[in-house]
């Protein structure tokens, strides 16, 4: 059982008071007399009743604080979170058995993936801040539920090799040997008997040939092989044999949405205020974090005859806020908004503003995008328009508002009136038009009724056509959502080798960082689902989706030589035996059977899943092999050998069948 979560950083940053809190919280814990094992992790002056932990992407260097302390990796982690206005971070598979092996080798004895089922921040449970609806985190099981290859199978078949180790690696340390300059052997030799043997070979760019128990082994970089009996190898972190599989998003075209709308109110001076006060507020401690809105409410009188008036000039307004959007209205017209990010939360608004003689209302609407989840003094982390608030350009000189009277409303008014819950939703006339929709005006609502798609397919909500804001189903927040687009630079080719950190493997650049929000079916009932949708700055709602998340194709690319396959073997006699040969799996989702083979080579093939080509060797056959066998079914298998496709296209070369299949759902009967 684990009694927090990363304390150790925050324990050093309160010095003695820290390490006092840390040595109560594990007295009291250990006090409860579960009799399970508690754990600390990143913890490294745990007290002894208690085991310190590692998280991160490689715990190979971790030792626990205490030698009879088990040695252990609480959280490995498989990909990293995704922030909006950011790209997608995604971590090889390769990369990542290359860890957990590296830690096993090392004498590790337990492992927990973070995560190994991605998931859905929904309503406001995102942190960071700005950290997106979605919490998908490159795991082996995607948010959706559905299984990503090739990270879900490489996995599977990495910890059934160390399970065929485990007699060796529980009797045994291990003893290491090197194989080479950057090659080494993690040998577990019980004296009760048996051997297990790890072969790594840590250099990023070059194969390796070593010498080990007087057999030649081929490693691949950035690699590791286990052998469960020091002789054969059964797995290599590089190598991988399952399927990948590519996912699509189907939109449901069954029926087009009517939309309602409602327009929500810029606040004003004095209305439904909370608060008054002179000067500015920090935002959370007003509003409790109860929305994620709060107004900031001021006037500033203009005289007729300021020279700005007489030359059709604007002044301009700049907000400093420690924010993390901002939207700036003026006589309740928007004038602009301002954005942070995760790095630096300051926001700088600085704009013309068109002011007019008298009194003119200024209204603020800050937005929290998420709490912060990590870092000491959560109390002293501001949010909101902090200041200065300045308006340049009278005759005087500069208008500075910071100090003056100042009113706040918390929230909007149509979340005062739970305009998105199935009871409020009838509180206030919708607008019946498709005109208003079209609009798109800043602060609108809308409304639709949406009916549950057949099937059992996942179900997400496509927002590329949004802005920024909420949406719910049936009441439910499926969460933040916000279009800003990732930067269109960093991504490039993603090589497995070397070590990962989480700005090394980026995607989507250029794109929504988060287009599709998550439904869950459990959600809905058959028939007219209430769909609300909140926009901030205004979007075309008639492009709003619903989409089903399925398997689109899925790819196998698996080598004549095979890890699973004896050394002696191949050795020996040049091919496998029969029972041996290595074997292309391809599955679709159930409910899905493969209608095309979009790609096939047996040969000498290049490209990756999706960008499969012809190499300079390559079998006639192909296509008819893996058509006949595969067309029609959810899942098929076909043996790598020359005879099963008509002969050996180029003699004395290792070949490898790649294959490209696309899974279509199966035609339902008519009732």
């Amino acid at each position: 059982m684990q009694i927090e979560n990363e304390y150790g950083p925050e324990s050093k940053a309160f010095g003695a008071a820290g390490h006092a809190y840390m040595n109560w919280a594990a007295q009291m814990a250990v006090g409860l007399g579960t009799g399970v094992p508690w754990v600390m992790c990143k913890e490294e002056d745990a007290p002894e009743s208690v085991i310190n932990t590692c998280n991160g992407f490689y715990c190979h260097s971790f030792t626990p604080n205490k030698p009879y302390k088990p040695t252990m990796w609480t959280e490995a982690w498989s990909g990293w979170f995704t922030e909006f206005g950011d790209t997608i971070r995604q971590r090889p598979v390769q990369d990542l058995a290359f860890a957990v092996a590296r830690f096993i080798q090392k004498g590790g004895s337990f492992i927990n993936y973070y995560m190994y089922h991605g998931g859905t921040n929904f309503g406001h449970t995102a942190g960071g801040p700005f950290i997106t609806t979605s919490y998908d985190y490159d795991a082996p099981i995607d948010e959706y539920g559905l299984v990503r290859e090739p990270k879900y199978g490489h996995l599977k078949e990495l910890h059934r090799a160390i399970k065929l180790c485990e007699q060796a690696l529980i009797s045994a340390d291990p003893t290491v040997t090197s194989l080479g300059n950057l090659q080494e052997a993690h040998v577990f030799s019980p004296q009760s008997g048996g051997c297990a043997a790890f072969l790594a070979n840590y250099d990023t760019n070059s194969f390796a040939r070593v010498m080990f128990n007087n057999m030649h082994y081929s490693l691949p970089p950035w690699s590791i092989s286990i052998l469960p009996d020091c002789r054969n190898v059964v797995f290599n972190t590089a190598k991988i044999g399952v399927q990948t599989s590519q996912m699509q998003m189907y939109p449901i075209n069954a029926q087009s949405l009517v939309w309602e709308t409602y327009d929500d109110e810029v606040a004003s001076q004095g209305e439904n205020s909370l608060i008054t006060s002179t000067g500015l507020l920090e935002q959370i401690n007003v509003t409790r974090d109860t929305s994620d809105y709060l107004w900031y409410i001021t006037s500033v009188d203009v005289n007729p005859a300021e020279e700005f008036l007489q030359r059709g000039r604007r002044p301009v307004l700049t907000v400093h806020s420690a924010g993390h959007a901002l939207h700036v209205f003026i006589n309740g017209e928007l004038s602009g908004s301002a954005y942070g990010t995760r790095k630096d939360r300051k926001i700088k608004f600085s704009g013309n503003v068109n002011l007019r003689a008298g009194t003119n209302k200024i209204a603020l609407l800050s937005v929290a995008v998420g709490l912060p989840n990590a870092g000491p003094h959560y109390e002293l982390w501001s949010t909101g328009v902090l200041g200065p608030v300045v308006l340049h350009g009278f005759d005087g000189g500069s208008k500075d508002l910071t100090w003056q009277q100042w009113s706040y409303q918390v929230g909007l008014k149509g979340e005062a009136m739970n305009l998105h819950s199935l009871e409020g939703t009838f509180s206030v006339e919708w607008m019946q038009s498709s005109l208003a929709v079209q609009n798109q005006q800043p602060l609108t609502w809308y409304r639709a009724y949406i009916d549950a798609p057949d099937g059992d397919e996942p179900l997400a909500l496509d927002m590329g056509s949004m802005g920024k804001g909420e949406a719910w189903i049936n009441g439910q927040s499926i969460g933040r959502y916000w279009t800003a687009s990732a930067p269109n630079e960093h991504c490039s080719s993603c090589s497995y080798t070397g070590t990962y950190r989480s700005p090394k493997c980026q995607s989507n650049c250029g794109q929504p960082t988060q287009r599709w929000y998550h439904v869950p079916r459990s959600w809905l009932q058959p028939s007219r689902n209430l769909l609300v949708v909140f926009e901030e700055l205004g979007g075309d709602a008639t492009k709003i989706s619903l989409a089903k998340r399925s398997i689109s194709s899925v790819c196998a690319d698996v080598s004549e030589w095979h890890p699973m396959i004896k050394n002696w073997e191949i050795e020996s006699y040049g091919r496998p035996e029969e029972h041996h040969k290595p074997k292309v799996h391809l599955q679709c989702t159930p409910g899905q059977v493969i209608s095309a083979i979009k790609f096939a080579s047996y040969g000498t093939p290049v490209g990756t899943c999706g960008n499969f080509q012809q190499g300079a060797c390559h079998s006639s056959n192909s296509y008819s092999i893996l058509e006949k066998k595969c067309i029609g079914q959810q899942r098929c298998m076909v043996a790598i050998s020359a005879t099963n496709f008509g002969g050996d296209p180029c003699l004395h070369v290792m070949k490898r069948v790649a294959v490209e299949a696309i899974c279509s759902a199966v035609a339902q009967p008519m009732h």
